[in-house]
């Protein structure tokens, strides 16, 4: 296993301890959103590693934006618990990452890869910093709700890379064989 595959299964295991320090400690303590933090910083170090180093893996493909997906949705959910972020929000995030993940599954049956969009990217670093300011409270310290305005605008790119990625793989879905 190479170096860049190292630090997305690392990503993998740090989700139950985040999940788990969340549940209990909430975000009266900074532990849960060290933990997400180090976890976010591994995508950024995995996909740097990965292209630089040309150290691209099926593996990688495969479980990098798994990973992503993984540690995003086990903090929204337990944010839903909180009441730090309304369920609605959620829901669309979640949809959003079930129906990508179809259309890779359906692109990988034909050997197709799906890359990801510059509008997904956007996504994933606009989500995890309001995770991470959410878990930090930043709202409390700085009385601004920044939080709030970073996860609504990864909402919207929520949405917009939905119908980015719909729009431009669409023949994945094969509709004239339906």
């Amino acid at each position: 296993m190479n170096i860049a595959n190292k630090f997305t299964t690392l990503r993998v295991i740090l989700i139950p301890f985040f999940v788990i320090s969340l549940i209990i400690l909430k975000t009266d303590s900074y532990i849960p959103a060290i933990i997400f933090t180090i976890s976010a910083i591994t995508d950024f170090i995995d996909g740097q590693l990965a292209r630089r180093k040309n150290l691209v893996t099926t593996f990688g493909k495969f479980m990098d934006p798994l990973a992503d997906k993984m540690l995003s949705c086990s903090a929204l959910i337990v944010l839903i618990q909180l009441s730090k972020v309304p369920a609605w929000t959620v829901v669309i995030v979640v949809l959003r990452e079930l129906t990508i993940s179809g259309f890779r599954i359906l692109a990988a049956s034909n050997g197709t890869t799906l890359a990801a969009s510059i509008w997904g990217k956007a996504k994933t670093m606009t989500q995890f910093i309001a995770i991470v300011l959410i878990l930090f409270n930043i709202r409390s310290l700085i009385g601004f709700p920044i939080d709030m305005i970073f996860y609504y605008v990864s909402i919207v790119l929520t949405v917009i890379s939905l119908i980015d990625y719909i729009y431009k793989n669409i023949k994945v879905l094969d509709l004239e064989n339906i």
